[in-house]
């Protein structure tokens, strides 16, 4: 079915809004897919704080011309797909990776992070890494260890004394 200018234009228009503007996409073939299979794609894409989005080949090149996925412009041929975040980039490539072990059908072809982009095989490279909060966690732990530890020491030392009063005072009760 052909589109109408007016159509042709508005998808241009929430291409630029959507991927063209997101800091992390990741560009997906999808050959051979079932309608099932997208959906729960589309719902776990949605569950990890993304976007799943089927584009048209030729706006989405006017779209992205210039920004970061403009790079990987090679990799818009034949059915694609673009999954986009502006949060979290390790929990869609998990999200897309973890999918992608029961429909082996999905294939991906690029993506850009941070604005660079990477090609396909460090896509499962990322998936690997620990998600922000799990970054966060890590960091809130590693900056409360030392206060942790200083507290404890300072906690010791009453104790110690308590506990050489006691032993004082128990030599003094035998004698």
């Amino acid at each position: 079915m052909a589109l109408t200018r007016t159509q042709k234009q508005e998808l241009l228009d929430n291409y630029e809004s959507g991927l063209a503007a997101a800091p992390h996409a990741f560009v997906l073939g999808f050959t051979g897919i079932t309608v099932p299979q997208v959906t729960e794609l589309r719902d776990k894409v949605r569950e990890s704080g993304g976007q799943y989005q089927v584009v048209k080949n030729t706006l989405a090149l006017r779209a992205v011309d210039g920004k970061g996925l403009g790079e990987l412009a090679e990799q818009f041929v034949g059915p694609t797909a673009v999954v986009y975040t502006e949060t979290d980039p390790v929990a869609v490539a998990k999200a897309l990776t973890d999918f992608r072990k029961d429909t082996p059908v999905v294939e991906f072809k690029g993506g850009v992070v941070d604005g660079q982009p990477i090609n396909a095989d460090q896509v499962e490279s990322i998936a690997s890494l620990p998600s922000r909060d799990e970054l966060i966690a890590k960091l809130l732990f590693l900056l409360q260890s030392p206060q942790t530890r200083f507290v404890r020491t300072l906690a010791a030392i009453p104790r110690s004394f308590v506990v050489v009063l006691d032993q004082i005072a128990q030599k003094q009760g035998e004698g």
